[in-house]
């Protein structure tokens, strides 16, 4: 079966109507736009070319504006519905079995969409004889619209394996993920996950600060991750005081993008599976943070009375 019917097919069978991509009416674009330019060239008597003009009505005006805004739609439903569905789970724990099935079908309507998302590009590179179907991808990931990078897949992944492991016993437990797991090779903790259709999905859990494992880590909108203690230092502000009061030009150390503090996502389930498994580690630097939070709550206290006393 093509991808598209299957898609088709994916999306009309859902419980209930979920944004989605236009993945027949991108593909009828692409081949029109394709057909007005291979006529252009007829009449022009010109067979060099091999891509679409410059500022192609069709490309810039219809093909990528409606995937874009297809894209932040998807994403945006992921994010909303899975971020409820762990919200569920902290706060009303005897719905496993519930949680589980919303989860399992969250995954599946992520990667079935990311998947599409690359087949459309690729296709259009193919027909246009272009990169710019790669460019918009890296575009996408700038505008944190690219689904692989939701800081709620991850802790999706990280729920299910944590819930894996306390339910040992239990056969009854549906996977959210097939082969899902947490590796750590010399020391170096990841996220692993092999997925249908050639998608491998690898999360580092290392730190690009500290140069160590991820504590009480925290995914920044750009999609990276990092301590919490660090992140606060990179965006120059106190652990008393929060991501949310980082200025608007403090960048993400890796990626350089702006504004990436104020809606970052505390990864609870991640926490709670590197705790599990890098126990002897978390204890020591639990406890040297714990001095360092301490510390610097200690000296906030001191200016804030200072200053209410005007000295």
């Amino acid at each position: 079966m093509k991808f598209c019917k299957k898609y088709q097919e994916y999306m009309q069978g859902q419980r209930e109507e979920l944004p989605g991509l236009g993945f027949k009416n991108l593909k009828k674009t692409l081949k029109k736009c394709r057909r007005d330019f291979e006529s252009h060239q007829e009449l022009s008597g010109s067979a060099d070319a091999k891509s679409c003009p410059n500022q192609c009505p069709v490309c810039d005006g219809t093909f990528f504006p409606s995937l874009l805004k297809e894209m932040s739609a998807v994403v945006g439903c992921f994010n909303e519905r899975a971020q409820k569905l762990l919200e569920m789970h902290l706060f009303q724990g005897n719905h496993v079995a519930l949680i589980q099935l919303e989860g399992k079908d969250l995954v599946t309507y992520a990667l079935i969409n990311a998947i599409a998302v690359r087949k459309i590009l690729k296709k259009y590179d193919k027909i246009h004889y272009s990169k710019q179907g790669q460019a918009f991808k890296a575009e996408a990931q700038r505008m944190h619209i690219e689904i692989l990078q939701s800081p709620w897949l991850c802790e999706l992944m990280a729920y299910h394996i944590n819930l894996r492991e306390t339910q040992v016993k239990s056969r009854r437990a549906p996977a959210l993920f097939e082969g899902c797991s947490l590796t750590i090779d010399d020391g170096k903790p990841s996220l692993s996950c092999e997925l249908f259709d050639s998608i491998k999905l690898d999360i580092d859990l290392t730190c690009s600060i500290c140069l160590d494992t991820v504590f009480d880590p925290v995914s920044l909108t750009c999609g990276h991750i990092f301590c919490y203690f660090c992140a606060c230092s990179a965006a120059s502000v106190t652990i008393v005081d929060g991501l949310k009061a980082a200025e608007p030009k403090e960048k993400c150390p890796l990626c350089r993008q702006a504004r990436v503090y104020e809606g970052a996502v505390h990864l609870d389930e991640l926490n709670l599976l590197l705790s599990r498994r890098c126990h002897e580690y978390w204890e020591e630097r639990l406890k040297s943070e714990r001095i360092e939070r301490l510390r610097q709550a200690k000296e906030h206290w001191e200016k804030q009375c200072q200053a209410l006393m005007g000295v």
